[in-house]
């Protein structure tokens, strides 16, 4: 009796063994390929900034347009061109987009620097050298963009009503600040929002994360491991899979075949960082976690084509030479992305 209640102990525990086994194989699935149909092809196009929301997908373009569709019927591309706007500049350039539950807000680089809520503006900063690089939300009320070095520290602006006022934060909230750190806008992904923390990647000559865990309140500064020194490394994309979890790509734009000190994780909360996958792919623009990878499972996209990991960014597997500056999932196995010239659907197969 007593050898019987020992194999049935054994069996139980053999299944859910196996059903973890098996929950985990199918969370890090290999990719065999990716299929990647052209939604949108223009010459006129240079996107880097991609959403979706509602079973909709926006792109901000440096025309001053934003082009969206349904991902049902994306036969059907509109247009909202900013560039007629009696406030705006002859031809907004954008990079940063970001749509709440109701809103949508698209943010122009360079000075003036110029933030639309639908179509209003609702924000403008004159500067030398002013150049806003990403903008996210946290909830329907609470937003917030960055940019890089104008007085004394870089730039970020917070909203707390929905995006109709904006407040740029005192560089008396900031230790240690450094003199012409900034932002890249390569994809419009130097911000990571997980509840009510926000991670800001910065780059140049100094490449580090500003962290704030009350919804930009108050900041801590991390410093990170990745490439830095020139105007043209550091940081170029961020994300965060969870409260822990997080991950960084970039390198150096200008040498894009360097593949060392160009991808960093943290499972710290953004505290420490180190370096992965060194010899294995080079400069990418964008970074992504699968939504259901188990923070391990990640894609990047960069001008270099379209590369994923297993494992948490040790090892990587190329999937296409296919040129995108950004990217956003909309489930597992099914991405969009944009660049020069087109916007794409990926089917990871």
């Amino acid at each position: 009796m007593i050898n019987i209640i020992i194999m049935i102990k054994k069996t139980i525990s053999y299944f859910f063994i196996g059903l973890i086994y098996t929950s985990c194989s199918n969370d890090l699935k290999h990719i065999e390929r990716v299929e990647i149909s052209d939604i949108f092809i223009d010459n006129k196009l240079n996107i880097r900034a991609l959403e979706i929301k509602n079973n909709k997908v926006y792109a901000a373009n440096s025309d001053g347009s934003i082009y969206y569709f349904d991902i049902n019927n994306s036969d059907v591309i509109s247009k909202i061109n900013y560039s007629s706007s009696k406030d705006s500049v002859l031809s907004p350039n954008f990079r940063s987009l970001a749509l709440n539950d109701k809103d949508l807000f698209a943010l122009t680089i360079s000075d003036p620097a110029i933030l639309f809520k639908n179509g209003k503006v609702v924000y403008k900063e004159s500067h030398p050298n002013v150049f806003y690089d990403s903008i996210e939300f946290w909830n329907n009320l609470e937003g917030i963009a960055v940019g890089d070095f104008t007085e004394n520290c870089i730039s970020i602006i917070i909203t707390r009503d929905g995006g109709e006022t904006w407040n740029k934060l005192d560089c008396s909230l900031f230790e240690d600040i450094k003199e012409g750190e900034g932002f890249f806008a390569a994809s419009d992904t130097n911000i990571s929002i997980i509840n009510d923390k926000v991670w800001l990647a910065s780059g140049g000559i100094n490449s580090r994360i500003y962290f704030s865990d009350d919804k930009g309140m108050s900041w801590k500064i991390f410093n990170t491991p990745i490439v830095q020194g020139k105007s043209t490394t550091g940081i170029f994309s961020i994300d965060f899979y969870d409260e822990k979890n997080g991950f960084g790509v970039g390198g150096d734009y200008t040498k894009p075949e360097i593949d060392s000190l160009n991808k960093i994780k943290t499972n710290d909360g953004g505290k420490t960082w180190q370096v992965v996958g060194n010899g294995k792919l080079g400069y990418r623009s964008c970074v992504q976690y699968f939504p259901g990878g188990n923070g391990k499972k990640i894609l990047t996209v960069g001008f270099k084509g379209i590369d994923y990991t297993l494992d948490s960014g040790n090892t990587w597997s190329h999937l296409s030479d296919d040129s995108f500056y950004t990217v956003r999932f909309l489930n597992d196995s099914i991405a969009f992305a944009a660049g020069k010239e087109k916007i794409s659907k990926l089917v990871f197969k």
